[in-house]
């Protein structure tokens, strides 16, 4: 199983298809990474050498954003946002959507599981 950026890409699957288990690596900039150092984007990733594999980790350290450094620079983006309190960075710290999604309904991924509020008691109720 080769390791690119401290990730295990899968050995079985065609090597653009295993490029894309990378954080910030999808379809195009896999092809794009095979075509540029001349590499067959349907050969297993299993078969490639360990010379190869170099060259695509330092490919993708001086091109491109990836795994780690991503990940961080999507952080501090975040952070900047709720620093400044503006409305993104709001509903960041709130676990809201923050790009016009409805939320009466829907966006329980952000929300998470329902949390049901007890509803008022009734005026019937309140005379017995």
């Amino acid at each position: 199983m080769p390791r690119i950026q401290g990730v295990d890409i899968p050995a079985e699957k065609p090597t653009y298809i295993s490029l894309q288990y990378l954080y910030g690596v999808g379809d195009h900039r896999a092809f794009q990474i095979c075509f540029t150092l001349g590499l067959d984007p349907r050969r297993r990733a299993r078969d490639l050498t360990d010379d190869e594999v170099a060259r695509i980790s330092t490919m993708l350290d001086k091109e491109f954003l990836v795994e780690g450094q991503l990940r961080r620079f999507v952080q501090s983006n975040i952070a900047r946002l709720k620093d400044i309190q503006c409305y993104r960075g709001f509903r960041h710290r709130r676990n809201l959507p923050c790009r016009g999604q409805r939320t009466r309904t829907n966006s329980r991924t952000r929300k998470g599981i329902k949390k049901t509020v007890a509803g008022k008691k009734g005026v019937k109720d309140m005379k017995h």
